[in-house]
């Protein structure tokens, strides 16, 4: 989505690809998914990595150290999440290799170096925008992702009637309809292995955008897609950040 909103706000050229399995609900509606296996997909990013003039990897963070070896080129390393929450030591021999550090969500900056910097999730607003749906009334929807008793409570207290739907069960382009039925989505997760997300999710952000309130990790209700997730100014934001490593 970056490189959509870079490539229509500042006429960039970005090829973007991604690795079918890590893909499972379809969220690369701008670029393209190859079915490969690991070491084909790494040897594929690698050998891709050569005709760009910045390299913006996400999560497969391997990666860098080949592409600044081989080719020198300016390489942004960016984490979403449990690919990098609670492991900054375990994966320092990698993302210190990067010329720009950047995490999706300000709480994975715990733990991190003081060059990581957090710059907030977009929003695709072409995809994600209130839908011509009937949006029930005192309804909430969740995904279960370990915190069900939580979430219930969270919706009981509200007066809500939840609904549930099970990780990577809707796929990405049926989202904004889906969200569309409900008043209000819960926004509480707890990845295996990993303490409460204290974030705002990515669905959760999409659920604002199509006009949902949304039950946060602290307990506030949210209204409205915030400015600093709006695809322009992200897009914005780092087409600044290519253009700085470009001049170094």
């Amino acid at each position: 989505m970056i490189a959509k909103f870079c490539d229509r706000d500042f006429q960039t050229r970005s090829t973007v690809i991604a690795r079918q399995a890590a893909d499972k609900v379809g969220l690369t509606t701008y670029g393209r998914v190859y079915p490969d296996g690991p070491t084909r997909f790494f040897l594929r990013a690698v050998t891709m990595a050569r005709s760009a003039d910045v390299v913006h990897v996400h999560s497969l963070d391997r990666v860098v150290p080949w592409v600044r070896l081989l080719y020198g080129k300016p390489v942004v390393m960016h984490y979403h999440g449990t690919d990098i929450q609670g492991r900054w030591a375990e994966k320092k021999g990698r993302w210190r290799r990067a010329d720009y550090l950047a995490v999706s969500t300000p709480n994975l900056l715990e733990g991190g170096p003081s060059e990581a910097v957090w710059v907030p999730n977009p929003v695709d607003t072409d995809i994600f925008k209130p839908q011509e749906s009937s949006r029930q009334p005192g309804s909430a929807v969740s995904f279960h992702y370990g915190m069900d008793l939580e979430a219930e409570e969270a919706a009981k207290r509200l007066g809500l009637t939840l609904t549930w739907l099970d990780r990577w069960s809707v796929p990405h382009i049926d989202m904004p309809r889906t969200l569309s039925r409900f008043e209000c989505f819960i926004d509480l997760r707890k990845p295996p292995e990993h303490i409460q997300a204290r974030s705002v999710g990515r669905a959760a952000l999409e659920a604002l955008a199509c006009g949902c309130r949304v039950v946060d990790w602290s307990g506030n209700v949210l209204e409205g897609l915030p400015s600093e997730n709006d695809p322009h100014q992200v897009a914005a934001r780092w087409h600044r950040v290519y253009q700085d490593l470009l001049k170094e």
